[in-house]
């Protein structure tokens, strides 16, 4: 099989104070705050990996603020997303009851049903904080968002802080993007194929 290059564009979504940009930033191999700093309105990051010997796929990674105020400005940088990181605090109820919400806003704003893998942000805070979203609830809930979109969803724990799973969550968006695109590749030719044989 011939090498693919595919760019395209990510979104990184869920409540404020989540942990998105410094998932963002610990993939990126930037410098962190130790203090939060939410994001305004936007932010933006770009970076090229290799999958295997088979696929390049460079990254438009938008990171969309999460406070409820900011939602009329989110709408118009969903569009072109071809695949979505959806992130909760495991150490707070509300970001994780919230990403129902976040998925909804999702498929409203880009019209269409997009690669999505569920992140569990935030691990090192189990052992400190109660109650807290454990792993078997974080499991249930993408099974419940694999019923509503009828696609896989995928559920990865991470710590940005330490950049535990920070890679392995953006390598699996990234393959799930391309075997979406091999699939639309395939139907191209395959199609191609069928009105050729039909000419003859």
């Amino acid at each position: 099989m011939s090498q693919i290059h595919i760019a395209c564009k990510i979104v990184l979504i869920g409540d404020g104070g989540c942990g998105k940009t410094t998932l963002r930033k610990k993939f990126m191999g930037e410098s962190l705050h130790e203090e939060y700093i939410p994001t305004l309105g936007v932010d933006f990051s770009i970076k090229r990996i290799t999958i295997g010997n088979r696929a390049m796929i460079t990254f438009q990674i938008w990171d969309l603020a999460g406070q409820p105020h900011f939602k009329e400005v989110r709408a118009p940088f969903y569009k072109g997303a071809r695949g979505a990181m959806v992130v909760y605090d495991v150490s707070n109820l509300a970001s994780f009851r919230n990403v129902p919400l976040w998925v909804m806003e999702l498929l409203k704003n880009c019209g269409y049903k997009v690669p999505i893998v569920l992140v569990a942000n935030k691990i090192d805070l189990r052992d400190k904080v109660f109650p807290h979203i454990t792993t078997e609830l974080g499991m249930e809930l993408a099974k419940e968002l694999e019923n509503i979109l009828e696609l896989p969803v995928p559920y990865i724990e991470t710590c940005a802080i330490r950049g535990d799973n920070v890679d392995k969550a953006f390598y699996k968006l990234a393959r799930m993007i391309i075997e979406v695109e091999l699939r639309k590749k395939k139907g191209v030719l395959d199609a191609k194929t069928t009105s050729e044989g039909q000419k003859h």
